[in-house]
């Protein structure tokens, strides 16, 4: 049976935003009974959190409350049942140096993630392969990894990797990530208009035939948006965007639009709506981090810590990036009073409510049975309310505020995905048969 803790109730309970806008007869106290109860009857999966494998040793690992935002212990207090465990490689050069090291760099992330399923963990946590599993392991009272590979890139010019990755547990694979691969082109070339592929290469074309065979779901988050359309009139198969929004609510190139939405209808797929601020509402984003930032610089002057940019952090090895986080979050932490008394009354953060405003949008746009769940954990990801694993309850809980009912609440949080992860394998046994 699920257990878990409720994150975040009493604010949740004072929140003048949080008025119910599903069943009002119901008080509080009530509403906050019958979501408990929801969430602990259904499965609930997120399907995008990033991993540094630095923290799948013996020495730390998952069964310790790190500062990550994902680890047993939170998933454990929030009710998250499923975390899908990112195999992500940034985009390098397209040489067979840079595919070498993309692949060592995938490669290292798939031993890890099979380390804590079978080594450190297996009593806590077990991987899955099917829905048929997911079911099993939740009932057997485990939480649940599954594996998706974020860029494609770490196959190089080897199609035959597509089943390498599929055996070793990889169920949904991008053909791109932030930079053109050479699979697909990304939705980076939106800034500068340059495209390299002018949608799929021909290896990216092979690879769409290669993943519906071996039963690999299509993620179409990062790709550009000619990719997506080329892959869903390729694919033989539903395809996911594993953490995206609507892009009619927030007009940034990695939420999807309208036209792709109704393709993705039509193909059968499932969009995972992101819990990403600044893809969200960028503007509300960018205010409160605006005045919130000027807190946390203040702070981290006064104990000599030096900030960089974004793109800084990137080009830190893992070791440096992991060790600038942890102090950053810890100055962070201290400064969240502040936050809280001078920012928030007049620039609120990015919250649940503004999450599920995208979950609204996208169940009326193309129906609640293409409409799933990410947070994008420990890549960016995190909205007030669900900032980490342990306050996923969170999400449950406006879901009932704005009227969704159990049946509904576990097609969104686990129904839907799971739906599509069987046809695509249904489709794979048969492609397969066929030779």
């Amino acid at each position: 049976m699920k257990q878990f803790t409720y994150a975040l109730v009493a604010l949740l309970m004072l929140a003048a935003c949080s008025q119910p806008k599903g069943d009002t007869t119901l008080s509080e106290a009530d509403l906050i009974e019958k979501a408990s109860g929801i969430h602990e009857r259904v499965i609930t999966m997120d399907t995008h959190d990033d991993i540094n494998t630095s923290n799948f040793t013996v020495e730390t690992n998952y069964t310790q409350r790190l500062s990550t935002q994902v680890n047993l212990p939170k998933m454990k207090e929030g009710g998250l049942d499923v975390a899908w465990f990112i195999v992500y490689t940034g985009q390098g050069d397209l040489t067979p140096e840079g595919y070498a090291a993309a692949y060592a760099n995938a490669d290292d992330k798939f031993k890890a993630i099979h380390r804590l399923c079978e080594e450190i963990a297996p009593d806590q946590i077990e991987l899955a392969l099917t829905s048929d599993d997911v079911r099993r392991i939740n009932a057997a009272g485990k939480k649940i990894a599954m594996i998706g590979v974020e860029n494609a890139y770490p196959m190089g010019m080897d199609i035959s990797r597509v089943k390498e990755f599929a055996d070793r547990g990889a169920r949904y694979m991008s053909l791109a990530h932030n930079g053109h691969s050479q699979l697909s082109d990304s939705n980076t070339g939106e800034s500068d208009s340059v495209w390299l592929h002018n949608g799929l290469s021909d290896l990216g074309k092979e690879a769409v035939k290669e993943m519906n065979k071996w039963g690999i779901m299509i993620d179409i988050s990062h790709p550009s948006k000619e990719s997506n359309m080329q892959v869903m009139r390729l694919s033989k198969a539903p395809v996911i965007a594993s953490h995206s929004s609507a892009r009619a609510l927030n007009d940034v190139s990695r939420n999807l639009d309208d036209e792709q939405l109704m393709m993705l209808k039509e193909n059968g797929g499932v969009v995972q709506t992101v819990a990403f601020k600044s893809y969200l509402n960028t503007e509300k984003n960018k205010l409160h981090n605006e005045k919130a930032e000027a807190i946390i610089k203040e702070i981290a002057a006064a104990e000599g810590f030096e900030m960089v940019e974004r793109s800084a952090i990137r080009d830190m090895d893992d070791a440096a990036r992991e060790a600038y986080f942890n102090k950053y979050m810890e100055i962070r932490e201290k400064a969240k009073p502040r936050i809280e008394a001078e920012v928030n009354p007049v620039a609120p953060p990015v919250d649940v409510a503004d999450f599920v405003d995208h979950i609204d949008y996208l169940v009326k746009k193309i129906g609640l049975e293409h409409v799933g769940i990410s947070s994008d954990f420990d890549g960016g990801g995190g909205v007030e309310g669900w900032n980490d694993a342990s306050e996923t309850f969170n999400v449950t809980l406006e879901l009932v505020r704005r009227g969704y009912t159990e049946e509904q609440i576990a097609a969104i949080w686990s129904g839907n995905l799971l739906r599509v992860l069987d046809e695509v394998q249904a489709i794979a046994k048969k492609l397969q048969a066929e030779g």
